[in-house]
């Protein structure tokens, strides 16, 4: 995810999953939000073939100067690239380090996102299944 507009969605219609060192904000994507994004103005239309997870990272200045905040970026890169479920589900994803992030050992950032992940793709489905 890139646009300001999409992470604006997630954070003001989506739902939150908290763990120990992030806050994990997530949106199913369905039909609709896809051919509405396509039409906006300016949109492109390789927007309309993205199905499945897209994942956005805000690392706000409270936790530290730029290269603390890079530094943190490029561990949640690596634990989503590795975290990443094999079957893609239509859901964008946006998520908030927290203070204690910065001492965390990686492998622990690691199963937070895992989990994380699990937990979205059990209540995306779970709502999908009991949608009229």
């Amino acid at each position: 995810m890139r646009r300001h507009s999409d992470f604006e969605r997630v954070y003001k219609q989506g739902r939150k999953h908290f763990s120990a060192n992030m806050t994990v904000f997530y949106l199913a994507r369905g039909e609709a939000s896809l051919i509405s994004s396509a039409k906006a103005p300016g949109a492109k239309v390789r927007e309309m073939g993205r199905a499945g997870l897209r994942v956005g990272f805000t690392v706000g200045r409270a936790l530290g100067g730029a290269v603390e905040r890079n530094r943190m970026k490029r561990r949640l890169r690596e634990a989503v690239r590795l975290a990443r479920p094999v079957v893609e589900v239509p859901v964008d994803v946006v998520i908030n380090p927290k203070k204690s992030f910065q001492t965390a050992e990686f492998e622990t950032v690691l199963n937070e996102v895992r989990r994380a992940f699990v937990v979205i793709e059990q209540k995306v489905r779970r709502d999908a299944s009991t949608a009229p």
